[in-house]
């Protein structure tokens, strides 16, 4: 974080300073902020949220124990006379951070050339987060969030990195519920908006795809002034978001792979077990891209990537460039585990019906011949009242794509079980377990030389730790 005063920091968060040891109000303080003492380091800001399963109020004296300078709390802590720390006493932590996120970076933006990006969308974000980082991070200092930090603590944590040699932010800004992404996109006022998609992922949250639409388009509304939107022209709900761009005064550079990507497109794409190639056109310029992140739905998310970069100035040529370094998206996302005898993709971070439908077909595309399907399948979480008929839908669908042995797990993902059964997955194909160590223990003796399986779930079914555990002992 840059170096604030106290009474700056105080200020910022609208807080009560209780001072501690020698500190004034004009003491400066330029360490980390963060909301978990184990990651505090030396003249860091802790900010001890409440949780559901814990308070961190409880851990005020861990923290100045790896070296909080200060902390952020909502009462007064009492601390071993070893652990006495300034404190800051606000009525919401979670809303402080948000607040003194704002005054940081609003701070960089005044004083350097700072440049915002912010990123939505109901999947891809990660991704498109991560391949605009690796751009970006060739041109100057890149604050970008580490794994999905895109809620209202992780957004936040993740701009309070800035620092005045950063030149680009990349903010990943996802939402449950409305409202969300209008207070994150608020704190940074970004001068890049990205949205890739409108589809089911939070649907139940949100109470049905318009009102997604409604949620998404929150950051095209929070674009500055004349900035930059950056929209999925194959999407008609995002291409329908143009006008709002426009009350903004920006522009819009529009991807995708049909003919209304004027800007950025994609054409000749090629998919295969070890990557996707495609030729990317930005502003009439073409170049052959190989992206190694396996998975064709991958390709939009690195137009994305490129219409933001070269948006920035970055040339097309260092874009491709850059992006042929990328190895995989991130940690359990169409994650390559196992060995060339028997593949395992590790895709069960998160899932929605989009990419849950996306991922099967990446698996049916990458299988050859003499080599065989095998989908170990979880539950989609938060489509609510959705979640029967969209878990039907992607059991119908793996029947379709002809995936050859179909494993469900968990009671909440039986649904595509039982429709995959109903379409014709009989003698075994498909089978049904209510926990990952049963199927752990089915798939061992099961899987066999020339398979391809896909591990995908969402993250509360914990199908990745699974991915993982088939990864060891198949690699």
């Amino acid at each position: 974080m840059i170096a604030l005063t106290i009474a700056q920091i105080a200020h910022a968060v609208a807080g009560e300073v209780h001072l501690a040891r020698a500190d004034t109000l004009e003491t400066a303080v330029s360490g980390a902020v963060d909301t978990d003492s184990r990651l505090i380091e030396a003249g860091g800001i802790f900010v001890a949220k409440p949780g559901a399963d814990t308070d961190g109020h409880r851990f005020v004296d861990a923290a100045v124990a790896n070296g909080a300078a200060v902390a952020i709390v909502e009462h007064v802590v009492e601390t071993a006379p070893e652990a006495a720390v300034t404190q800051i006493v606000v009525p919401s932590a979670v809303a402080a951070l948000a607040d003194l996120a704002r005054a940081v970076v609003t701070r960089v933006k005044a004083a350097e050339e700072l440049r915002v990006v912010a990123i939505t969308g109901s999947n891809g974000k990660t991704t498109t987060k991560n391949l605009l980082a690796r751009i970006l991070e060739g041109e100057g200092e890149t604050v970008a969030p580490k794994a999905s930090f895109n809620n209202e603590v992780g957004a936040p944590l993740t701009m309070l990195r800035v620092t005045e040699d950063t030149r680009f932010l990349v903010s990943e800004l996802g939402a449950s519920a409305p409202g969300e992404i209008a207070r994150l996109a608020g704190l940074i006022d970004p001068d890049v908006a990205v949205v890739l998609m409108v589809g089911m992922a939070h649907a139940g949250g949100f109470g049905g795809i318009e009102a997604t639409f409604q949620a998404k388009s929150e950051l095209v509304r929070a674009l500055r002034a004349r900035g930059v939107a950056i929209l999925n022209a194959d999407d008609a709900r995002v291409a329908a978001m143009a006008p709002l761009a426009a009350e903004r005064e920006a522009s819009v550079r529009w991807f995708g792979r049909g003919p209304a990507a004027t800007d950025v497109r994609a054409d000749d794409v090629v998919v295969t077990a070890s990557g996707t190639s495609f030729v990317v056109t930005a502003d009439g310029v073409s170049l052959a891209l190989r992206l190694k992140v396996l998975g064709e739905h991958h390709v939009m998310n690195a137009l994305a990537a490129v219409a933001a970069a070269t948006a920035l100035g970055v040339s097309l040529a260092d874009a491709v460039a850059r992006l042929e370094t990328v190895e995989i998206a991130e940690r359990w996302r169409m994650q390559p585990l196992g060995s060339d005898r028997i593949r395992i993709i590790n895709d069960a971070y998160n899932a929605s019906p989009d990419s849950m439908a996306a991922a099967l077909r990446t698996l049916a595309q990458i299988t050859g011949p003499g080599e065989r399907t095998v989908a170990v399948l979880g539950a989609m979480s938060e489509l609510g009242e959705y979640a029967e008929e969209e878990h039907d839908r992607i059991g119908l669908l793996a029947v379709r794509l002809g995936i050859q042995r179909i494993v469900v797990i968990g009671p909440d993902a039986r649904r595509m079980f039982l429709e995959a059964v109903a379409q014709g997955s009989w003698d075994n194909e498909a089978v049904f377990f209510a926990t990952a160590d049963e199927a752990f223990v089915y798939l061992q003796s099961e899987l066999r030389d020339g398979d391809r399986v896909l591990v995908k779930s969402s993250n509360s079914a914990g199908l990745r730790f699974l991915g993982d555990r088939l990864g060891e002992s198949f690699s």
